[in-house]
């Protein structure tokens, strides 16, 4: 019976590792509302066809690919326990508006400083603040971690996030937003790769490429094209074509929105694959 119903596990695994076809029309997702329902782009079609130029270009960076679903099918090859969610969270924190190096340094710093959550709730916030100098803002961003953690005892009573996994994607954003200071970004980062949910963060990178390629309309900010985008871009892909877009972004300076537009435009520079993909916006 045992050996059933372990053969069973190991069938349902493989089918859900599986690639699953890229669907013909747009993603929904939840109650939320597309703000520009008129704007047909991007297609499935399109996004596929941008996730595999990137990723031909870039593959998937090592220190994102570790938050992909996949797992492997061997039993004996142990998958490494997930980053704690609200690990994940203060780690997102830290990255605002600097470099990726300083925001690993500054939340290395952090854990080094104080050994768990409850020793950076108790500690002076000027205490916090030097421990994350190193990443910029710090009185801002300690604060943020500060008054996040205390929210988080006076509602649940202890300093975990990992109830969050149990969530739907609208109930856990509802959950992340009664933060203060944790914005949309911030959220969505969370949602896709600590609690491996269907989600499309933007960031100033792939909001520059989405205006260039004409993915959002040219007077979309950034707010409504995380809403626009989550809407047109396929479940399946938004993982991988999120990781890409972002790496690309760092790189290529070439298709930022007021340049790569002019040179989609005139279509002879070809050193951006991305270029090819530029249309016009409304």
């Amino acid at each position: 019976m045992e050996k059933k119903r372990k053969r069973k596990q190991l069938v349902q695994r493989a089918e859900e590792r599986k690639p699953k076809p890229v669907r013909g029309g747009p993603t929904r997702t939840g109650n939320v509302k597309d703000p520009f329902p008129s704007h047909a782009r991007p297609t499935p079609e399109e996004c596929e066809a941008v996730r595999d130029t990137l990723l031909a270009l870039h593959g998937i960076p090592p220190e994102l690919a570790k938050y992909r679903k996949l797992q492997p099918l061997n039993d004996a090859v142990q998958p490494e326990s997930p980053e704690p969610v609200l690990d994940g969270l203060v780690r997102t924190v830290l990255s605002q508006n600097t470099t990726e190096a300083n925001s690993q340094k500054a939340f290395v710093s952090l854990k080094s400083s104080f050994p768990t959550w409850e020793h950076v709730f108790g500690a002076e916030s000027k205490d916090v603040e030097n421990a994350i100098r190193c990443g910029g803002l710090a009185p801002t961003k300690a604060s943020c971690i500060k008054n996040m953690l205390r929210c988080l005892r006076e509602r649940r009573g202890q300093l975990c996030l990992e109830y969050l996994r149990d969530l739907s994607v609208d109930e856990a954003k509802a959950e992340l937003s009664l933060f203060k200071g944790i914005g949309p970004k911030t959220v969505a980062c969370v949602l896709m790769f600590n609690l491996q949910q269907d989600d499309f963060p933007v960031d100033t990178h792939i909001f520059e490429i989405a205006k260039t390629m004409g993915w959002v309309p040219s007077v979309a900010d950034r707010n409504k094209s995380y809403l626009h985008l989550n809407q047109r871009i396929p479940n399946e892909l938004k993982f991988d074509l999120n990781c890409l877009m972002f790496t690309h972004g760092k790189l290529c300076r070439k298709c930022s929105s007021k340049k790569g537009n002019q040179q989609g435009k005139k279509g002879n520079d070809k050193s951006c694959p991305l270029l090819n993909y530029c249309k016009e916006s409304d």
